[in-house]
């Protein structure tokens, strides 16, 4: 089935949850444009935005591609907010084709909602802590750095459990597929995967956030499973192009040294803090 040509608005800057649907739009190969929101300015405050998300936080989407109805093309302008849910309705729309996503309903459909609502409620809440305790915060709290790191290594063995299990499922099924049917071929998308036999949504989800994850100071070379599957992601053409949407995606660059890690760290904590002072001023 041919890819379909779309109009889709991204509203969006570099961080995990930002990259995470930029990836999903490039392995889909829609048509898109990037409007690069500047959170350390406030835009994503902005009344402008607020209409398009009224959550005030990035990313989100606009998709205003023309609706077949049966009786022709039809207008529309429909916006989109919240990662999982932005997700969800560009497959749901577009991957016709199940690229990426199940089909509506099966088993495997509600299996990667399953992964997606944990990584939605669980892994980018408590990374995203870490991050803040551990390279923002003015002043550092030991006590909330360990609690945030030692839940977000806990849900890094989740994931790496999951792997393990596929991995082990996988060559249980390929070993009786060859001994009644000869040797097995190999797959077209070598997992293990979170869900199924293919990287899916799932997989692009969590692997945004586990993708920073020294920026939390968690070592996830620990996990051989996730390091193993975090690298074969990395390796996707689509997953390059959407990492440097809308700018380049420089943090790993950063943390080569001690001395660019602490300075890009200063540089994002200054205007992390003047929003939070800001929004402690209206909802005193």
């Amino acid at each position: 089935m041919e890819t379909p040509k779309t109009d889709i608005s991204l509203y969006t800057a570099s961080t995990p949850n930002g990259q995470k649907i930029s990836i999903t739009l490039e392995e889909l190969g829609l048509t898109y444009e990037t409007v690069h929101i500047d959170i350390a300015k406030g835009v994503q405050k902005e009344d402008w935005f607020l209409r398009i998300n009224p959550n005030g936080r990035i990313p989100a989407i606009v998709d205003r591609t023309p609706q077949e109805t049966g009786m022709g093309l039809k207008k529309r302008e429909k916006a989109v907010f919240e990662g999982a849910a932005i997700m969800l309705y560009l497959c749901q729309k577009y991957d016709k084709n199940h690229k990426i996503s199940y089909p509506f309903d099966t088993d495997k459909y509600w299996e990667v909602v399953e992964w997606l609502t944990w990584m939605q409620s669980g892994l980018g809440p408590m990374q995203g802590q870490a991050n803040h305790f551990y390279r923002y915060a003015p002043e550092k709290i030991p006590y909330a750095i360990q609690r945030y790191q030692t839940e977000t290594r806990r849900l890094y063995q989740v994931i790496e459990d999951r792997l393990r299990t596929q991995r082990e499922g996988n060559h249980t099924v390929a070993g009786t597929a060859a001994s009644h049917a000869g040797p097995a071929h190999a797959s077209q998308d070598p997992g293990p995967w979170l869900v199924g036999d293919k990287c899916t949504i799932a997989d692009l989800a969590c692997f945004s956030w586990v993708n920073w994850a020294e920026w939390a100071g968690v070592d996830a070379e620990s996990f051989p499973e996730i390091k193993n599957w975090r690298d074969r992601i990395n390796a996707r053409p689509a997953v390059k192009r959407g990492l440097d949407v809308p700018e380049k995606f420089t943090m790993k660059e950063k943390m080569m040294s001690k001395e660019t890690a602490e300075e890009y760290a200063r540089f994002h904590s200054q205007w992390i803090m003047k929003g939070q002072e800001k929004d402690q001023e209206v909802h005193k």
